[in-house]
């Protein structure tokens, strides 16, 4: 079993530095998404490659220096990796392109299937013209590994309805979500199961069989599930699906008798729910957590059946329903006391797993255990040039808001320094619906071996932290979402951490939004703001998501639950789009956007540079060629680290 950690090693050896350059942090992680076939044979993981992601195959066993597999990705960008088959990986990658005839910029995904040994590589799906009217072929329902060439796929297809002249229409109607069985040797799909305009998503139980599917209404939005029984749909129940609601179904459990559904109803928390197949009873729990949200299932690799459950505290947590796998997570967390540690991969016999661990002063971590030797070693570091001594000290750092709410936080301070009077960084996060924990963050990382403090709060919105939490930040957008950064950075001062005089604000997507208003609506609390794919004006941003998704969809749903409607909430929405009250800004800015951003268009940094400029304001617009909202490359990382640290040097000093 070495041999696979040589030959990783090798390819992974990069010299340490006594001070890490920006490439240190700003580089890719050296390796991702590690996971292992399921007889066991062939190992991949997504690895840098000239600055970008690349797909990488080992033989386990192959000779010390055998070099791996490394898989052409063409002008696509790889987004994610899994094995259908033993011999067969599949790449999903992403491309940012135009959408004939409105030049609107859409990011489209596609996968493809290779051989182990980098042969045979065919695009899935590439049969269907269909697939020219997906901006991505969704994902894979079903590996079903005892058929040898096939997995299971939805796609949308093009359907034809007829409608009087006095029926309302919808135009999702155009399009129905079919089941296809797809041949990874050829690429061609067929139609295994037909749906219809309504049809949301399809549940197998791993061997190729159906289960059940979703289907969503429109006006008003809703969940119904249909369990499959002897060739007829019967209706199991109905969710509302509004926001964030919906029935959640995700996944068959192991016994195959009930369909786990991740919801809240009348509790605080999220929790994984059983509902009995044969009976449609929903009373039994399979997991909850008093205080915190399950975040997701957790699933077996090669059947999808739900296994077990993740949340996150300060670190995630892992919790299996088996005793033999908990048993696993327990022996993990015993052999790394102290660090989040969890099995990423497992071969379909259990006995070979790729462990990955981290903590705040260990980048993420990859090992190999073979679990009939009781044998584990190093395959790599993430982030090999870094050592403990480059990165910073991360704790909790909660704190109360102004109206008694309890905000978690974490504090990342700088090596070697003591906690006085520091020069400081408060770094929201993005998402809304997301959150901080307490990890390896390669920016908070670099600020803090750069000499300053960073705040990450987890302010009223986030997510994990119960229904209740969630419902505190609703339309709060530069109001109490905001006002629970002001208290953390009050909080900081009084503590005597962090140079009043001397505090930035820096974020990424809602994080941008957050430091611009910052910047704007508590004008004398902070002496920099740098917001990169922030968005700037509500009312836009919103218009521009309806657009996109339209009027009725989901995703409209969710916007409108969080933000507000730019219909009914215009007024509000104006009062806290930073855009339009750019007189109020003392401080200097510095705006990033990537120029393929379809999460948060490119447009709404510029309705921000133009308004700072109208108003005379210290404002700098870097625009990132060729990157979209995730910082996909090593190039455009570094590039953001380095305008940054000389926009801080500059404001806040060192």
């Amino acid at each position: 079993m070495r041999n696979i950690v040589i030959a990783v090693a090798a390819l992974l050896a990069t010299p340490a530095f006594a001070n890490p350059p920006v490439e240190a942090f700003g580089s890719l992680p050296n390796l991702s998404q590690a996971k292992i076939a399921p007889d066991g044979q062939h190992f991949a993981a997504i690895q840098a490659l000239d600055g970008k992601p690349a797909a990488v195959i080992y033989k386990v066993g192959a000779p010390p220096g055998t070099k791996p597999v490394i898989v052409p990705s063409g002008e696509g960008t790889v987004d994610s990796i899994d094995w259908g088959k033993n011999d067969r990986l599949l790449i999903r990658l992403k491309t940012n392109e135009r959408v004939y005839g409105d030049n609107r910029i859409r990011t489209w995904e596609r996968s493809i299937a290779v051989k182990a040994d980098g042969g045979d590589l065919v695009v899935l799906l590439k049969n269907f013209p269909s697939l020219r009217n997906n901006t991505d072929d969704v994902y894979i329902v079903d590996k079903n590994l005892d058929d040898p060439n096939s997995i299971l796929m939805p796609l949308f297809l093009k359907n034809i309805v007829f409608k009087s002249y006095y029926e309302y229409y919808d135009p999702y109607e155009n399009f129905r979500m079919d089941l296809l069985k797809v041949n990874l040797e050829t690429g061609e799909g067929h139609i295994y199961a037909s749906g219809d305009y309504k049809t949301a998503d399809w549940i197998t139980d791993g061997h190729g069989n159906l289960v059940a599917r979703l289907e969503l209404s429109l006006r008003p939005l809703r969940h119904e599930l249909l369990i499959y029984d002897h060739g007829e749909w019967k209706p199991s129940g109905q969710y509302d699906a509004e926001a964030d609601n919906g029935a959640g179904a995700v996944g068959l459990t192991e016994d195959g008798k009930a369909i786990a559904l991740l919801r809240h109803d009348n509790r605080d928390t999220t929790a994984l729910i059983r509902h009995d197949i044969a009976t449609g009873n929903e009373t039994e729990i399979l997991f909850a957590d008093p205080r915190y949200d399950v975040m997701q299932p957790i699933k077996d690799e090669w059947t999808g059946r739900v296994i077990g459950a993740m949340y996150a505290a300060d670190q995630y947590e892992y919790r299996y329903f088996s005793p033999e796998n908990q048993a696993l997570e327990a022996g993990l967390q015993k052999s790394f006391p102290g660090l989040s540690v969890h099995a990423t991969s497992m071969d379909k016999a259990k006995d070979r797993v790729i462990v990955a661990v981290q903590g705040p002063r260990l980048p993420p971590t990859y090992y190999f255990l073979d679990r009939t030797t009781h044998n584990a070693t190093e395959i790599a570091s993430a982030y090999p040039q870094l050592a403990q001594s480059d990165l910073g000290e991360m704790k909790p750092y909660p704190y109360k808001a102004r109206d008694g709410l309890e905000i978690p936080a974490y504090l990342t301070l700088p090596p070697n320094r003591e906690a006085k009077n520091l020069p400081t960084v408060i770094m929201p996060h993005g998402g809304p619906d997301a959150r901080d924990i307490v990890g390896f963050d390669w920016w908070a990382q670099f600020l803090a071996n750069r000499g300053y403090a960073v705040l990450q709060p987890n302010y009223r919105g986030s997510k994990g932290y119960g229904r209740k939490f969630t419902q505190a930040g609703l339309h709060q957008w530069g109001l109490k979402m905001q006002d629970d950064i002001t208290d953390g950075v009050k909080k900081m001062i009084a503590d005597g951490i962090a140079d009043p005089k001397r505090i930035c604000i820096v974020g990424a997507s809602y994080g941008g939004y957050a430091a611009l208003a910052g910047a704007t609506f508590t004008p004398d609390l902070y002496a920099c703001a740098m917001s990169f794919a922030g968005v700037s004006d509500l009312n836009e941003f919103m218009f521009t998501q309806r657009s996109d998704t339209g009027q009725d969809s989901q995703s409209s749903s969710f916007w409108k639950s969080r933000i507000g409607s730019d219909w009914d909430d215009a007024d509000k929405l104006k009062e806290t789009s930073p855009a339009l009250h750019a007189d109020r800004v003392k401080c200097p800015i510095l705006l990033m956007h990537g120029e393929g951003d379809t999460t948060v268009r490119i447009k709404q940094s510029q309705i921000e540079y133009d308004a700072l400029q109208q108003a005379h304001k210290d404002v700098q617009f870097v625009r990132v060629t060729g990157e979209d909202h995730y910082l996909n490359f090593a190039s455009t990382r570094i590039q953001m680290l380095k305008e940054l640290e000389a926009f801080l040097k500059k404001n806040i000093g060192t």
